[in-house]
């Protein structure tokens, strides 16, 4: 037979924390004051109300963190006409590609030149829209 009074026994369940939080206080806040911790809260991207609170009081640093829907969907169109302008590029690609494959070369040099000033105009836009975003990222979003 093996001494199997040496040995501890698995109880299962978690591990003890070798500091528990064993005090316990509660308050009381009006309408006005639970409204401006909530929203003070929701502004610090904490998942645990106890430990916003107890970092509230301690003063330990604290995050408040801000959406702005605005610069948001600013981001998101951006993000959606950049792809749309790499897929123009694909596009222009293939038509040239097409151009010199069904038509004779001197047909195609002048769909080409009239695509060439196409480019230049979609040029001069992009620089535009470059000149915005830099506008944009100074006036909001370098604060």
């Amino acid at each position: 037979m093996t001494d199997n009074s040496n040995k501890k026994e698995n109880k299962g369940g978690r591990k003890p924390k070798s500091d528990p939080s064993t005090h316990r206080h509660v308050f009381r806040l009006t309408d006005q004051e639970n409204a401006k911790l909530l929203s003070l809260f929701e502004g610090s991207g904490s998942s645990n109300k106890a430990k916003f609170i107890i970092s509230l009081l301690f003063g330990r640093e604290m995050k408040s963190l801000k959406i702005d829907k605005g610069t948001v969907d600013f981001y998101m169109r951006l993000t959606s006409f950049h792809s749309q302008f790499r897929s123009v590029g694909v596009n222009y690609n293939q038509v040239v590609k097409l151009l010199y494959r069904h038509f004779s070369e001197k047909k195609a040099a002048a769909y080409l030149y009239k695509l060439e000033k196409q480019t230049v105009e979609m040029a001069v836009l992009c620089q535009k829209i470059v000149q915005l975003i830099e506008e944009f990222e100074v006036k909001y979003l370098k604060k």
